[in-house]
């Protein structure tokens, strides 16, 4: 028979295709490669997703779409814009529902990898969820991968028991398996959960226990001082002021308002004098210190 001639934006499409490829292996021109891509998916138009019309092969529209998504896919990553990948895939697929098989495996895989599941939470529920969908021959395969590198890394028990129960297109023997998964995971997580929690209580138990000795330190500290200054207060308070007030006030008198030289101010002077010597004394003196002789 006379080989299918290929239309001519499927020809285009494929063309950019191979160029994309070679760029992607073997001149390692990664923004070349996207953009390679890019052109050949616009060329293609929307897909109507990869229901039962999908082609089985590389000439067919769809085929040389998904493999331009693929190709996209991996230069992406090569290039650590692996967070534009989704969106990316989007742009010509629309919806979820109608990404092919490889692409979704591709991204479940590629977020998996970066630890960051939940980016494909939706999206995989969304595919799983779609009757188109469960027709195809990927749909077991895909939902294992969903299960072990969605799901359960999430500790979204409940919703994939519910996924696998619901499902009617696996065989009991698989769906048991499958549960079984879940329920080893389930246990994991709670292992690990209450390991957390017990190192978290003894840190907790730690950070009391300095924080306690801290502060009987600090109380230890401020009690001391209160004494410190209760005890200076208190001597102060022995202190003879109203002796020190008159002295200073006599001095004030005798250099202010009178005239030392004067014979009148002697008897000021002398009273001063000793007043300064008595105060003198009784600050600066051991208490037992006998009284100054004139």
């Amino acid at each position: 028979s006379e080989p299918l001639a290929w239309p001519p934006v499927s020809a285009q499409a494929a063309s950019l295709l191979e160029e994309a490829a070679d760029l992607l292996v073997l001149h390692r021109d990664f923004a070349a490669a996207v953009e390679r891509c890019e052109a050949g998916c616009d060329s293609l138009g929307p897909g109507t997703g990869p229901g039962p019309e999908r082609c089985l092969f590389i000439t067919s529209s769809a085929e040389v779409k998904c493999s331009l998504c693929v190709v996209g896919i991996q230069a992406l990553a090569e290039m650590n814009r692996w967070r534009e990948v989704l969106s990316w895939v989007l742009q010509y697929y629309r919806v979820p529902e109608h990404l092919p098989p490889k692409v979704l495996e591709l991204c479940i895989l590629l977020y998996s990898k970066v630890r960051e599941p939940q980016v494909m939470l939706e999206v995989g529920s969304s595919w799983l969820r779609d009757q188109t969908n469960k027709s195809l021959p990927e749909y077991g395969s895909l939902l294992e991968l969903y299960l072990l590198h969605v799901l359960l890394p999430l500790g979204r028990f409940e919703g994939a028991e519910e996924l696998v129960r619901g499902c009617g297109v696996i065989d009991s023997e698989r769906q048991l398996a499958f549960l079984g998964a879940i329920c080893e995971s389930r246990c994991q997580w709670t292992q690990r959960e209450e390991m957390l929690s017990a190192a978290e209580e003894q840190q907790d138990a730690a950070t009391e226990t300095v924080l306690g000795a801290l502060s009987q330190k600090l109380l230890t500290l401020l009690t001391l001082l209160r004494r410190a200054l209760r005890s200076v207060s208190s001597h102060f308070y022995l202190l003879p002021y109203k002796k020190m007030l008159l002295a200073t006030f006599l001095l004030y008198l005798v250099v202010v308002r009178l005239d030392p030289a004067s014979p009148t101010s002697l008897p000021f002077i002398y009273k001063l004098v000793q007043l300064f010597r008595q105060a003198w004394a009784a600050v600066f003196s051991p208490i037992h210190r006998p009284p100054i002789q004139d």
